[in-house]
């Protein structure tokens, strides 16, 4: 029991950090989340389920969440796609494809917010590099005001996100693919599989652990990806690229109405649990399946 007890002094740090960063400031926000405080005033009023009513039948929350679904499914499709591809050309461990993941893995080290003004000069409709490029290359009719037409707006973004991150998901992927034993795949190719056969029956069924790994992360780094979208158009133009982050920080700094920042904030954070959960529940199915 001493032992025990000393021990579980070391959980202490972490426990009071994950305390202070994340119980404390949800609980609170539940708190604030049925009055009507607008950060400032001492003081405010209990309004029930008032904002919470408010926030799902408001018109922008409801374009936000919209948002945010397009955005996701593009990004954890595109995303995944590209990184497994780059996993599986770039699996062995030669000088060349080494260098080449280190340079697919360098724009995941950059901070989001330094992505996003590189890429808001590239999809400049005047002085972009993208424009300029499909102009010299006589495609001028292909030329768009990327980020400025509500209807392409929130995919142009997108992109940007799966080009930063897809090489940090082609490590998991790497090292997924790296733990398969090679015995399997000899077994395979006696039998006489194609290609196609051996990854459809022995890679991905193997590669699933991985998958969840990348599917999870991504649609939680898809739903919380504000400083990207705030940096490149701050939810513009006309709430085209309005997500609930986005929401939630200009309904609590632009509106000064913390009380129905707070309760978009709870539905946010049910809604990224429940998702989250049902991923991993459709994922561990699907490896049971094979």
């Amino acid at each position: 029991m001493k032992n025990r007890f000393q021990l579980s002094l070391f959980l202490l740090p972490g426990l009071l950090l994950y305390v202070g960063l994340f119980v404390f400031p949800t609980l609170t926000g539940l708190f604030y989340s049925f009055t009507d405080w607008d950060g400032v005033s001492p003081s405010y009023a209990f309004v029930g389920l008032d904002n919470y009513k408010d926030s799902l039948s408001s018109i922008v929350f409801r374009k936000a969440f919209g948002n945010n679904v397009e955005f996701m499914l593009t990004v954890v499709i595109a995303q995944t796609f590209i990184s497994l591809v780059l996993a599986l050309l770039l699996v062995r461990n030669t000088k060349t494809k080494v260098v080449l993941r280190a340079l697919y893995f360098l724009p995941a080290i950059l901070s989001s917010v330094s992505v996003g003004l590189i890429w808001a000069f590239m999809y400049d409709p005047s002085i972009g590099l993208i424009n300029y490029g499909l102009n010299e290359a006589g495609m001028s009719s292909i030329a768009r005001n990327w980020i400025g037409d509500p209807k392409i707006a929130i995919f142009s973004i997108a992109a940007v996100q799966v080009w930063a991150h897809a090489g940090q998901m082609m490590i998991v992927f790497i090292a997924g693919l790296q733990g398969i034993p090679a015995e399997l795949y000899e077994a395979a190719r006696m039998d006489g599989g194609s290609k196609w056969q051996v990854f459809r029956t022995v890679t991905w069924p193997l590669l699933a652990p991985s998958a969840t790994i990348v599917v999870a992360y991504t649609t939680i780094q898809s739903f919380k990806a504000f400083d990207l979208i705030f940096t490149m158009t701050d939810g513009g133009p006309n709430y085209a690229t309005e997500i609930l982050t986005t929401y939630i920080y200009h309904t609590a700094f632009g509106s000064y109405s913390f009380g129905l920042a707070s309760a978009g904030s709870m539905i946010f954070l049910v809604l990224l649990a429940l998702l989250t959960l049902l991923q991993f529940k459709a994922l561990r199915a699907d490896r049971v399946s094979y």
